[in-house]
């Protein structure tokens, strides 16, 4: 379906803001299907996020500056995040031994094991959406929105 067709318009629209719309609406259109998709385990994309992050570290922990520098929502309050993730015994925070003011955040075994059920999961849900892409297009869409940012 034509992103006109969607948001209802008439008019024809300049090239550059139908593509920003379209963007717009189709980031926002995964985000639902995501959110729908990770209800069921009871987490937000943001979340997930945060548990993959910390996964990479592999054991080292991060602190709350370097979580947020790698979230892909920057609007996310990290905080806010990760202490919901301590609630659900998914991370565990740790005040640094050397520096009091340090605040050191790591997986816990739970969340590993979370990350090792919910991922296969998630990565079976992202080829699905987008599985009417050849793998062409794939990098072709990747390579556009990479040029897009730079």
């Amino acid at each position: 379906m034509k992103i006109e067709d969607i948001i209802q318009t008439k008019k024809e629209l300049p090239l550059s803001r139908k593509v920003i719309i379209n963007l717009l609406y189709t980031e926002n259109w995964i985000s639902d299907q995501i959110s729908s998709e990770l209800k069921v385990y009871d987490i937000s994309i943001q979340q997930f996020n945060v548990l993959r992050i910390l996964k990479g570290q592999q054991g080292k922990p991060a602190n709350l500056s370097t979580i947020q520098e790698r979230m892909v929502s920057k609007m996310s309050n990290t905080t806010r995040l990760v202490d919901k993730l301590i609630k659900k015994d998914l991370v565990r925070r740790v005040t640094c031994e050397t520096n009091r003011r340090k605040v050191e955040i790591t997986i816990t075994e739970e969340g590993n094991t979370f990350l090792d059920k919910v991922s296969p999961v998630m990565h079976s849900f992202e080829k699905k959406i987008t599985s009417d892409l050849s793998d062409q297009e794939l990098n072709t869409l990747n390579n556009l929105l990479n040029k897009l940012r730079s």
